[in-house]
């Protein structure tokens, strides 16, 4: 997959069916549907696939529990629906994941416990297992590390886990599998009009600096938290649509939470709800929502954020986290909804569900906010079923729902990589870890390059590895020898090799807590 042959790729097309703009969730997913369903498909990526919001969820495939509290059946349905269709469709990186909730009141356990019937009832055959109450000896075998202390007894039920950067990985890799294009570091600088109609894009390969101009049947806005930019090209005076809003997380070591189950805290005093997951070898605490004006291409956790999440953990754990002992903490960007959904003046917009919006401007330019990493594929689909008629694309229905994704295993297993595992290891470094406190091989580093654009030594330790998002102390050590292997297989200079091993260190500092 060397870039010079994509690049050459796109010149030489002369005009695509569809255009997606924007590398996370939402654009891979609606890539994935456009492509299966045999359209012409590129896809553009500004920086990395899942740079932005997309690898920095809380790692769940979720019906949505906290949902019920608020009556939103129909969104409780769609999820569960969705995420059946995930552990089928990519069963190498989404994997059934047992949740207990301790409880200190009884009440609260018949609450909760009336709630996740509901649950495992809305789920239907669908189910990953029934819940079930436990007493609190049960509660501490199945959450040792836990707060015993006025312990009376728990809840346990199931939902998914997952890897989301190495799902928008593979959801990339299905593009490529299924004829389409999906290239990163290829900004969309302006979009181009013909007789009041959007009909193509200018980009700018952001490696060169070469230019090019794209012609498009159709074109998606997948932009996120940066949608709004996009449709203020399309529309200069296009109103706000968004009201971003912040995540954080923070990573423990294992050994706060020795345990295979996660722990959901159902009360926080923001009204939500914080989750400690285990997560590759490591404990996930999150999330935040605080709520930002401004759009930082790498956020990170506000000083409250980060004593919020350990406060809040410190109540339910023996042993409360401090911040040294941190091991990574990162934030992302959620695109909610804002005051704009109603739509621009003159467009038509149309709501399919209370989690995501589609608009479509006078000009023509599809434009989707809101969403989550559950239900992309049902996203995906709904927006290319708006985009077909627009574009006047010929109708074909979506195939997505049975399509297996790229690597899958034919069952569940623990590698990402699922049928790639062997290619990785026919290169050269198999086996051989390039930190001792990283599973990250050499072989994985070349695979990542040759096969899965990876273009700096961000993209190998954020994203194709998570090791970032893990042990950033590690992650910052294991820089140079990355660096050193980018080299190898892209002809860096020692000038080139230094700076990405600079940017990489200087941006690990930001996810230590600890200074």
């Amino acid at each position: 997959m060397k870039r010079e042959a994509l690049l050459a790729r796109l010149r030489s097309t002369p005009r695509w069916d569809v255009l997606v703009i924007g590398g996370g969730a939402t654009g891979l997913g609606c890539a994935v549907d456009a492509a299966a369903r045999g359209y012409a498909t590129l896809l553009l990526e500004a920086h990395d696939f899942a740079k932005g919001t997309s690898s920095r969820s809380t790692k769940l495939i979720h019906g949505g529990v906290r949902y019920l509290a608020q009556g939103r059946l129909g969104l409780v349905r769609e999820a569960l629906e969705e995420r059946a269709i995930l552990l089928a469709n990519a069963p190498h990186l989404v994997h059934p994941q047992r949740f207990v909730v301790p409880v200190y009141r009884q009440w609260d356990r018949l609450v909760l416990g009336v709630g996740l019937t509901a649950y495992d009832w809305l789920a239907g055959g669908r189910s990953l297992g029934a819940s079930r109450l436990l007493s609190a000896r049960d509660t501490v075998a199945a959450l040792p590390g836990v707060r015993q202390e006025g312990l009376v007894g728990g809840i346990a039920y199931m939902d998914a886990r997952f890897d989301d950067a190495r799902l928008a990985i593979t959801l990339m890799r299905s593009v490529f599998d299924l004829g389409g294009l999906a290239i990163n570091y290829l900004p969309v600088t302006a979009l181009r009009h013909e007789a009041g109609r959007v009909v193509g894009a200018d980009a700018r390969d952001a490696e060169s600096g070469a230019r090019f101009s794209i012609a498009a049947r159709v074109i998606i806005n997948a932009g996120g938290v940066w949608a709004d930019t996009l449709r203020q090209l399309d529309e200069p005076q296009a109103p706000a649509q968004l009201a971003p809003s912040q995540g954080a997380h923070l990573v423990l070591d294992r050994d706060f939470l020795p345990t295979d189950s996660a722990l959901l805290i159902p009360h926080t005093p923001d009204g939500r709800v914080l989750f400690a997951i285990p997560w590759k070898g490591k404990v996930l605490l999150g999330t935040t929502d605080t709520p930002r004006t401004d759009l930082p291409l790498e956020p990170r956790p506000l000083a409250g954020e980060i004593d919020f999440i350990l406060e809040t953990a410190g109540r339910y754990l023996a042993r409360p986290p401090r911040r040294e002992d941190v091991r990574s903490a990162f934030a992302g960007l959620r695109p909610l909804i804002g005051s704009g959904q109603d739509g621009a003046k003159g467009g038509t917009t149309a709501a399919l569900s209370r989690e995501h919006l589609i608009q479509v401007s006078r000009q023509g330019l599809v434009s989707v906010a809101g969403g989550k990493w559950t239900t992309y594929r049902r996203m995906g689909e709904q927006i290319v079923d708006t985009a077909i008629p627009i574009g006047g694309l010929p109708p074909r229905p979506c195939r997505t729902r049975e399509l297996q994704l790229h690597g899958h295993p034919g069952a569940g297993c623990e590698d990402v990589f699922g049928t790639d595992r062997a290619q990785v290891d026919n290169l050269p470094g198999a086996g051989k870890q390039i930190h001792p406190a990283l599973t990250l091989t050499e072989a994985e580093v070349r695979h990542a390059i040759r096969h899965e654009q990876a273009r700096s030594v961000e993209d190998l330790l954020a994203r194709r590895h998570r090791a970032l998002f893990i042990d950033a102390r590690s992650a910052r050590d294991a820089a140079p020898a990355v660096a050193a292997l980018l080299a190898d297989e892209l002809g860096f200079d020692e000038g080139q090799t230094r700076e990405q091993t600079e940017a990489f260190q200087r941006l690990a500092e930001g996810f230590l807590t600890d200074g």
